[in-house]
């Protein structure tokens, strides 16, 4: 195993470990210290990279999109959360329609389709909860993550690569059937992150059929769990991805602001959530295009190895 491998599976457990710790604390931590940090550079990379997109200029109608999103959700007077969520849905459809090889009359037609469902099932309520809810979230970082795990170690070769997905697998499931101690240690944050996140544990038991699904240590355990180990891998990848090369005056603002912004979660953290909100949607929405072109890889190696074993 590689040392970089070895400092990745040690993050990994420690992050696990924490988990097991401090579920409630940790989901409320982990999002105020590294997620801003996270949010900037990963859009300063993405930046670089044009998107991952085939014309760069659709790049500010995704942002465009994500800041709809944010206002259909934070509006006072009369907030939106299935507008949010078919803006966002939107906006990975467009991401999967873009990245695709196919000619212009396919994606023509990719687009209909794609209309045609939405209109179809855009009023249910496990439409509502799937895009609105958890697909900025808990499939932003758990899903999105393993998908890039499972390319990354691919494209290596590499079997330790390989044993951290499953070792990746292996703690969800541990979390899932052996969870956390149900009382938080600090309640105050207990309490901010039932008001913060609270809307996911309903919406994945809504989306997966399984009623009664709460805000307890097992959901919070998990939540605390891939965020934070989602993070950490961002990090961890600065010399693999190369999201540190970007012009060293941006990487120097972008941290700056990530540390002002975790300043104003301590200062006063619905404030720093509500500040942040946006930001965080919009990188979300940004790496859409990224996503798509993942999940087509993913399936080009799965059709792969499917053809190999037909042949062998």
């Amino acid at each position: 195993m590689s040392r970089a491998d070895a400092v990745h599976l040690g993050l990994m457990l420690l992050a696990l470990a924490v988990a097991y710790a401090l579920p409630f604390e940790l989901l409320l931590l982990s999002y105020a210290i590294l997620g801003p940090v996270h949010y900037l550079t990963e859009i300063a990379w993405l930046h670089e990279r044009k998107y991952f997109l085939p014309v760069k200029s659709l790049s500010p109608a995704l942002a465009f999109v994500a800041a709809m999103a944010v206002l259909a959700v934070a509006a006072v007077a009369v907030p939106s959360i299935p507008a949010s969520g078919l803006l966002i849905w939107a906006a990975f459809v467009a991401g999967v329609v873009a990245v695709a090889r196919v000619s212009l009359a396919q994606r023509v037609l990719m687009l209909a389709l794609a209309g045609g469902l939405t209109l179809a099932i855009a009023s249910q309520s496990t439409f509502i909860a799937l895009t609105a809810v958890l697909l900025p979230t808990l499939v932003h970082v758990s899903v999105f993550t393993l998908v890039f795990m499972m390319v990354g170690a691919h494209r290596a070769g590499s079997w330790t690569q390989a044993m951290l997905v499953l070792a990746y697998l292996a703690a969800l499931a541990l979390i899932l059937a052996v969870p956390p101690a149900p009382q938080p240690v600090v309640p105050a944050l207990a309490m901010l992150g039932w008001r913060f996140f609270g809307g996911v544990p309903p919406a994945l038991g809504q989306v997966l059929h399984l009623p009664g699904v709460q805000f307890d240590s097992r959901i919070t355990g998990l939540l605390s769990f891939v965020y934070t180990y989602h993070y950490l891998n961002w990090f961890i990848k600065a010399d693999v991805i190369g999201w540190r090369r970007v012009p060293g005056w941006r990487l120097a603002v972008v941290s700056t602001l990530g540390l002002a912004a975790t300043g104003l979660y301590f200062y006063d953290y619905a404030l720093g959530f509500t500040v942040l909100l946006s930001l965080s949607l919009m990188h979300v929405v940004l790496e859409f295009p990224l996503n798509a072109l993942s999940l087509r890889q993913l399936a080009g190696i799965a059709a792969q190895g499917v053809m190999r074993r037909q042949h062998a």
